[in-house]
């Protein structure tokens, strides 16, 4: 079971759940779906007859036809057919602390030479371990989902010190490996969600490295200073937008995650239009993968 949830509101009684059956290639769209949709919270199971059933959990009742709308534009994202998605059902849970449960499932994780484990679970490290809090909140990043994993792996293997940007930041978490491993680098991370920066921070000062990362709400700006090493953990989408201001930022490697493999022809039209013929490496974890340029 996978999944991104908020903190939770001991005042509501019980929640809307909106529960989505979908082929498993279409998991991580069904949860951005949702999230956009205004979910605090989803969680995701392989059933037996192998679709993923995504439950979101909502305060207040959503309109169907925004769900629908959401998961349509998320589809088109992720270029997936509406087949992708099988059937959606609505219906209420009592508060019996959903988020409890959804604790008991979530173990750390190991990247090369990262440990990310949440603050609540009991973990020690030894010397050759750097071992990264998070709590999630509403953001993107707890280490389980294979985009994060490979970033991870990327600036481990990449990053040399000096200066790194993070952009999309979700938890902080790729900010808060880079400034783990280099003390004395210069660390910037962004996000356009403020909540997210708000986690980010959070997290940042739960592994007392807030004073050495500066977080900003927004994105790419004129006054955004070029870095030794630049992630963008994004959307194939997104990234594909922000391409020619990423290409002006990076001084040395430039870190391109969240696109599916499937994606990787549409990613090379717009390397090859802003005049990038190949790249460093490709990483890959299942069906996503990372490039470096």
């Amino acid at each position: 079971m996978t999944g991104n949830v908020a903190r939770k509101d001991d005042s509501q009684k019980f929640w809307y759940v909106v529960e989505v059956n979908v082929q498993p290639k279409a998991q991580e769209a069904a949860e951005y779906a949702l999230m956009e949709a205004g979910a605090l919270g989803t969680e995701s199971r392989l059933q037996d007859d192998y679709l993923v059933k995504v439950s979101a959990y909502f305060t207040n009742l959503p309109m169907r036809e925004q769900i629908r709308a959401e998961l349509g534009e998320a589809l088109r994202i992720y270029e997936l057919q509406s087949s992708a998605v099988r059937d959606m059902s609505f219906h209420e849970l009592a508060n019996e602390d959903w988020l409890a449960k959804w604790k008991e499932n979530w173990q750390p994780v190991a990247v090369g030479s990262f440990i990310v484990a949440p603050s609540w679970y009991e973990v020690s490290v030894d010397p050759h371990h750097v071992l990264i809090r998070i709590d999630p909140g509403m953001a993107f990043g707890t280490g389980t989902h294979e985009t994060t994993r490979l970033s991870l792996a990327a600036i481990e293997k990449y990053f040399a010190g000096g200066s790194f940007l993070d952009i999309g930041t979700g938890t902080g978490i790729l900010a808060i490996a880079a400034a783990k491993l280099f003390p004395q680098a210069r660390i910037e991370a962004c996000d356009t969600d403020a909540e997210a920066i708000e986690i980010a921070r959070r997290n940042a000062n739960l592994n007392e490295v807030s004073e050495r990362i500066t977080f900003r709400e927004g994105t790419i700006a004129e006054t955004t200073a070029s870095a030794d090493c630049v992630c963008a953990n994004l959307t194939a989408e997104a990234i594909s937008l922000l391409l020619p201001q990423l290409l002006t930022l990076h001084c040395g490697r430039l870190i391109l995650s969240g696109i599916l493999d499937s994606q990787i022809p549409h990613m090379q039209v717009h390397l090859q239009g802003s005049g990038v013929n190949s790249w460093t490496e490709l990483m890959q974890d299942g069906e996503w993968v990372t490039l470096i340029l």
